[in-house]
Order: C-alpha cells, then sequence, then structure tokens
C-alpha cells in the first residue's frame, strides 16, 4: 500500500504542476482529495490492515495529504498572479490618451435666448413673474380693453374651449393678474407660451413670448425709449439704430412698433411693439391714471433666436431637426 501511496502522490504533484488554469486546478483537487477522491479510495483498505500498520499507513495517508493541498495551494496563488498579470497586461491604459468625453445635449436657441433676456432684465431691476396658460375672457381680454368686437375675439384667431376659456392669445393676463394681486408700483416682465390660430413661415400656433410692464408715478415714453433702446443694444451685443413707428393696440395709449435698422440690407425690420398703458386698463385693476401711468411692451422670443442666430423659417425651431439643433 506504501507503493500506491507513493504513486498516487507522485502522479498527483505532476498533475497539479502542469495544471493550465484555475477551473482545471480544482478538478484535479477534486479528483486526488475529494469524497471519492484516489486518496480516499485508498483509505477504504486501511481495514484490512494489521493493527501494527495501521497507525504507519494512516501517518503516510496524512502527509500525502497536506503535501498534496499545499501543492494546490501554491499552484493556485502562482495561476491567480498569472492571471492577473495578463489581464493587467491586456488592458493597460496609456494614461497620454484624452479623455473620451460623453456626448451631452445643449440648450435649445429659444432657451439660450429666454435665459439671455431674464438676465438683462433682471439686471435692470425687473421681477420675473408667470402666469397660466389657460385663461379666462376677462383678463385676456376685458380688462385689456379689448372691445366684444375687436377681431382679437374671433374663433379664426383664438383657441376656445367649450366652457369659455381659451388658450392666452399674450402674456398681457400675468400683467393684469400681477396688479391685482401685488397693486402698484409695479416693474415687471412675464415669459411664456402664447397660442394663436396662424402657421406659416414666420407664424406658428404656439410661440414664445416676453412681456414688460412698468408702473410708476413719474413714467414717460422717454423712459421707455430709453429702456428698449439699452436692452436691443446689450441683447445683440452692438449700438443699433431704432425707429419707433406709430401703432394701435387696444391696452396702450400711444402705442408704436419698434424697428431696427439693419445695414446689410439697408432696410427696416420690426422687432416688437410698445406704448404707455392705456388709463381704463389702469381702472380695470382699481388703480387711479390720474396718479400713476406706466408702459409695456412685448417682444417674441422667437423672432429674437431668428435675428440673433439667422435662422431662415421660424418652423426650424419647432421640428426637432438634430441636424439644425446640433449648431447650438
Amino acid at each position: 500500500m506504501e507503493t500506491q501511496l507513493s504513486e498516487l502522490r507522485d502522479s498527483a504533484r505532476a498533475a497539479i504542476a502542469a495544471a493550465e488554469d484555475l477551473k482545471a486546478l480544482d478538478a484535479l483537487r477534486v479528483k486526488f482529495l475529494g469524497k471519492k477522491g484516489e486518496l480516499t479510495e485508498v483509505l477504504k483498505n486501511v481495514g484490512n490492515l494489521t493493527a501494527e500498520e495501521k497507525p504507519k499507513i494512516g501517518k503516510v495517508v496524512n502527509e500525502i495529504k497536506q503535501e498534496l493541498q499545499y501543492a494546490l495551494n501554491e499552484k493556485a496563488e502562482h495561476l491567480q498572479k498569472a492571471a492577473l498579470t495578463e489581464k493587467m497586461t491586456r488592458e493597460t491604459v496609456d494614461i497620454t490618451l484624452k479623455g473620451r468625453c460623453d456626448a451631452v445635449g445643449a440648450l435649445h436657441p429659444v432657451t439660450q435666448v429666454k435665459a439671455r433676456v431674464v438676465q438683462l432684465f433682471t439686471a435692470l431691476g425687473f421681477k420675473m413673474v408667470e402666469g397660466p396658460e389657460v385663461e379666462d375672457d376677462y383678463h385676456n381680454f376685458t380688462a385689456l380693453n379689448i372691445p366684444e368686437t375687436h377681431p382679437a375675439r374671433a374663433m379664426a384667431d383664438t383657441f376656445y374651449f367649450g366652457d369659455g376659456r381659451l388658450l392666452r392669445t399674450h402674456t398681457s393676463p400675468v400683467q393684469i393678474r400681477e396688479m391685482e394681486n401685488q397693486g402698484v408700483p409695479v416693474r415687471l416682465i412675464a415669459l411664456g407660451r402664447v397660442y394663436r390660430r396662424d402657421s406659416d413661415q414666420t407664424h406658428t400656433p404656439m410661440f414664445h413670448q416676453v412681456e414688460g410692464l412698468v408702473i410708476e408715478k413719474r413714467c414717460s415714453f422717454t423712459d421707455l425709449r430709453g429702456l428698449l433702446q439699452q436692452f436691443l443694444n446689450h441683447f445683440f451685443e452692438k449700438e443699433l439704430t431704432i425707429r419707433f413707428r406709430p401703432s394701435f393696440f387696444p391696452f396702450t395709449e400711444p402705442s408704436a412698433e419698434v424697428d431696427i435698422y439693419k445695414p446689410e440690407t439697408k432696410g427696416w425690420l420690426e422687432v416688437l411693439g410698445c406704448g404707455m398703458v392705456h388709463p381704463n386698463v389702469l381702472k380695470n385693476v382699481g388703480v387711479d391714471p390720474d396718479e400713476y401711468g406706466g408702459y409695456a411692451f412685448g417682444i417674441g422670443l422667437d423672432r429674437l433666436a431668428m435675428l440673433r442666430y439667422h435662422i431662415p423659417d421660424l418652423r426650424l425651431l419647432f421640428e426637432n431637426d438634430i441636424r439644425f439643433l446640433q449648431q447650438f
């Protein structure tokens, strides 16, 4: 039996030394030292030995078992180090290479313009306010001195709901609500989406608008002109030539359209509407027009985006064409 054990030890050590990976090594552990392994099978015959041989063979078996377990552990450690070295060699990182940048999104051009407008007006002391997009007839029309016979109220221009409410056609109702809730004086800008039944190269059913309102005891058209000149110069980052053309809005009197001069085309381009707040609007919110006056202006954010970024077609702002948006 000693000869059999010696041959088993030599065979096991040779197999362990030749193992190429941890999986093969574990299979050898089971083969030689497992519950049904070759060494266990030898031990089953110990009962057939004499009383004198049993202790001697038992000692040899334990020594072989410890020797093979040590060989297995040593080989496993060697294979693990070799695997780690191979992995580190295969996955070497060249720290001199430029990093891989993740593709990130960017702000929509209208959002960029909105942020710039807010920044400029808040720097001038204006408060930004918001209001509901679903309005009632009073705040959208009546309180703003728009008569019931005005074309703006027609179904052809306004989106009405069955209960008489409507999608606001401008952000001016926010001005009414702010004066009703906070009183005067006020110095605010209102930004948001507005809706009208219109769709072509320069109009969409939904667009973005910013309106400003100043109500104070001492207020003049000269203040309005100076403010708009300052805003337009800073927004377009250059000195602009502007002109005020007489116009008509029910909620302002006098009213004007503001144009900027474009040297490249040698022509004028309309950018916004404005005027002094109509006395009837002040009366509708409980303000004495003999004590307070004010001015208001409205600007299309989409139009500002088109002018700032030289966008030829308004519809590009709403079509989500990735080729267009990637430019910003």
